[in-house]
């Protein structure tokens, strides 16, 4: 497309060139839209009335264009309102645009974009219900932060206090109140977003997903994710744009709704992820809980192995190896006698639920890009993301691939 070029400092920090049907802008908007399920793409290059706007499938005329909000404004009544200016323009990324999220220093700015749930609602982009699939995929640039970089992910301003958000997000520099005169109260809206790994594993790429849009396990969080053992490559804090272009990564998320799975990805890749011990984790151990009072049981029924730890005259331990757990068991006289969980399989991690589907639209999320309303009102990811798109069905491990190759090499715009 006219008004593109291929970065030129890619050649010269060793980038591999991409496939030649992804040379130029059209090209690579066309490889997104014409996979299967497409929905939505925001490459932060399309506009419609001067606001960002997005690509949709044939024959969508959907309103997905993305309003800038400060939320803290909306919801405590204090703060500037936001605008686009709140998201400086980098001039290139894979796509050739990108938006910045930057460590805000005012505690009542917490400028997001979002699509409002009215605009949304019952569209391909409100995945949620019977048999609904979704995978979603984010080109992203990390400077710090692990919280979120897109989805319906409302968390709720009903919150008594922020202790367990401070926790999830312990890198974020500036923390506020959460109690604070909150006017407007809402309880949580989850159905599916992508997270900077959260305390689960910082920095990584991290999935969740919810089926009642509040709390799970006996949190007052959900707990349901799926996380990379893999990081996002963190560029240094002021690098200048060229440097920039080394650290574009694809964060990507599967919800398969027939296997039951949630599957977060890196660079298109899908690493295996295992959690020892995690009753003394600080996220899983609200699975692990959920696992001892039969809240959370993935199939245990045969195991893939079995290996004896220990074995006396009256008693034998095991480690019974299942697809999504690791589980030590004691016997004596060939009776079982306790089952404790040793490990738990977090990529993919085991979901068997549709996703929450809100009773009116009122109960429903905006889709939101560069945070989420959340009640500490912490800064959260910061960073570049130059490209957000949305699928209603799980994509495949190469399709994955294939859109990781669109980070390869940025384009940069005249």
């Amino acid at each position: 497309m006219k008004g593109f070029l291929l970065g030129l400092l890619a050649t010269a920090v060793g980038f591999a060139a991409p496939p030649s049907d992804l040379l130029n802008y059209q090209q690579r908007v066309d490889a997104v839209r014409q996979l299967p399920g497409f929905v939505a793409l925001w490459d932060f290059v399309k506009r419609d009335a001067g606001r960002f706007a997005a690509w949709q499938a044939p024959g969508d005329r959907h309103d997905f264009r993305l309003d800038a909000v400060n939320y803290v404004r909306d919801y405590w009544g204090a703060g500037p309102r936001a605008t686009y200016q709140d998201f400086p323009l980098l001039g290139r990324g894979p796509f050739g645009e990108a938006i910045r999220l930057r460590q805000e220093t005012d505690k009542d700015l917490r400028p997001v974009l979002l699509v409002p749930r009215e605009r949304l609602q019952d569209s391909g982009l409100d995945v949620k219900g019977p048999g609904q699939s979704v995978s979603m995929v984010a080109w992203v640039i990390r400077e710090s932060g692990n919280h979120a970089i897109a989805g319906i992910w409302h968390e709720g301003t009903d919150l008594a206090d922020a202790t367990s958000a401070v926790q999830a997000d312990a890198t974020s520099a500036v923390q506020t109140d959460a109690t604070s005169a909150v006017q407007k109260v809402e309880r949580g809206r989850r159905q599916y977003a992508l997270f900077a790994g959260l305390a689960a594993n910082n920095g990584a790429a991290a999935v969740h997903v919810s089926e009642n849009g509040g709390a799970s396990f006996g949190d007052k969080y959900a707990r349901n994710l799926a996380v990379t053992p893999e990081l996002l490559p963190t560029a240094p804090a002021g690098a200048m744009e060229q440097e920039l272009d080394q650290y574009w990564s694809l964060m990507g998320m599967v919800f398969d709704n027939e296997k039951n799975t949630v599957t977060a990805y890196l660079d298109g890749k899908a690493s295996e992820m295992w959690v020892e011990n995690p009753a003394a984790h600080p996220f899983f151990q609200w699975a692990a809980k959920g696992w001892t009072q039969e809240q959370y049981r993935p199939p245990e029924a045969t195991p893939l192995s079995v290996q004896v730890l220990a074995e006396s005259s009256h008693e034998r331990v095991e480690l019974h190896t299942f697809a999504f757990t690791k589980v030590r068991v004691t016997l004596r006289g060939g009776a079982v006698v306790s089952r404790e969980l040793a490990a738990l399989r977090t990529n993919p991690f085991w979901f068997p639920h549709d996703l929450y589907v809100p009773p009116t639209t009122e109960d429903g999320g905006p889709f939101t890009i560069g945070r989420v309303i959340h009640t500490s009102r912490s800064v959260g990811f910061t960073g570049y993301i130059g490209g957000v798109a949305v699928f209603n069905r799980a994509l495949s491990a190469q399709q994955m691939e294939k859109l990781a190759l669109i980070a390869r090499t940025p384009l940069v715009r005249k």
